[in-house]
């Protein structure tokens, strides 16, 4: 089998850009009240006079054991301080991030009425990768020093498909991801396709949920990694029917398919101008294709079987 690249990579163009989601849903009615308080401003900017009130003011930030003589090596550290400066580079103003999180609570709220706004703390976690969003059901907490532009110079050693994601217009998709792997149960599920499917269902809420926002920030692939997704999705499909993959219980296909990488791994020439989770990009077309020739709402979705969702969606990969 060969995948096709410069054929169709026109006609990709048009798709990749478009937006995926072509009903729009009107939230200007829906209430989504929150507060955004900057932890990085009031810590790093604290003294012997104001700490005391920066840890009443955020006292789940403040471990007994973090004594105030480890905050202040902390704050008067030069790396963190430059640290500090370069973030407030970019987020000095935080209103356009802000408004994103509206619409994206809104939005939440519209699909689910019983949904609570969090409220949203930025900080620095010395550029953490797996903790720079943490939603704990009231709480947003967002490490900013993880979003300065994938060319920052501060993230020179990441690999490009990280650099990819480490921008302003990355935060809201993150921040909506943590949520919806809370409304999202765990599956126990170990067969690939299910697989698929179950991470095709969070690809979909992000969708509903961010109608505004590109498929390239939503999936975090470069555009050209996504022009090559979209085109050659029907040799992908084959790929995992000829190959007998699709019912398979084999582990490592997650790490092939499913776990964030640079490509993905069929084992052919080809693969370095593959996206890396390709299994969850599929997945979405599945559970796309199971919306559209099913009348369900996003709430009965998130309770169908991945079998079900298969066997109903009547999937056909664009060709």
């Amino acid at each position: 089998m060969r995948f096709f690249f410069s054929v169709l990579i026109v006609l990709s163009l048009f798709f990749s850009c478009s937006n995926k989601n072509e009903h729009q849903i009107n939230v200007s009615n829906v209430s989504a009240d929150f507060s955004v308080k900057r932890y990085d401003v009031d810590f790093y900017n604290a003294n012997k006079q104001t700490l005391p009130k920066v840890k009443e003011k955020y006292p789940y930030l403040f471990p007994e054991e973090f004594f105030d003589s480890l905050a202040f090596i902390k704050i008067n550290d030069k790396q963190e301080q430059e640290l500090f400066n370069e973030t407030q580079k970019v987020y000095k103003d935080f209103s356009s991030v802000e408004n994103q999180l509206l619409s994206l609570f809104k939005h939440i709220k519209y699909y689910n009425p019983k949904f609570i706004t969090p409220n949203i703390v930025t900080m620095l976690s010395n550029i953490d990768y797996e903790s720079k969003v943490i939603y704990a059901d009231s709480l947003v907490l967002i490490s900013l020093d993880v979003y300065l532009g994938k060319n920052h110079p501060f993230y020179g050693d990441y690999p490009n498909y990280i650099k990819e994601n480490n921008s302003k217009e990355h935060i809201v998709i993150d921040v909506a991801k943590s949520i919806i792997d809370a409304q999202i149960y765990p599956s126990n599920k170990r067969r690939f396709i299910d697989k698929m499917i179950y991470e095709g269902k969070k690809m979909y809420l992000l969708n509903s949920y961010l109608p505004d926002v590109s498929d390239k920030e939503k999936t975090g692939y470069s555009i050209d990694k996504l022009n090559w997704a979209e085109a050659n999705e029907e040799q992908i499909w084959r790929y995992f029917i000829e190959k007998k993959l699709l019912f398979s219980t084999d582990t490592k296909l997650n790490k092939r398919f499913l776990e964030n990488a640079p490509f993905s791994k069929f084992y052919m020439e080809q693969d370095n101008l593959s996206p890396g989770k390709i299994g969850v990009w599929v997945g979405w077309q599945i559970v796309d294709a199971y919306m559209q020739n099913n009348d369900v709402s996003l709430q009965e979705l998130l309770k169908t079987d991945e079998e079900i969702i298969f066997k109903k969606s009547k999937y056909k990969p664009k060709r």
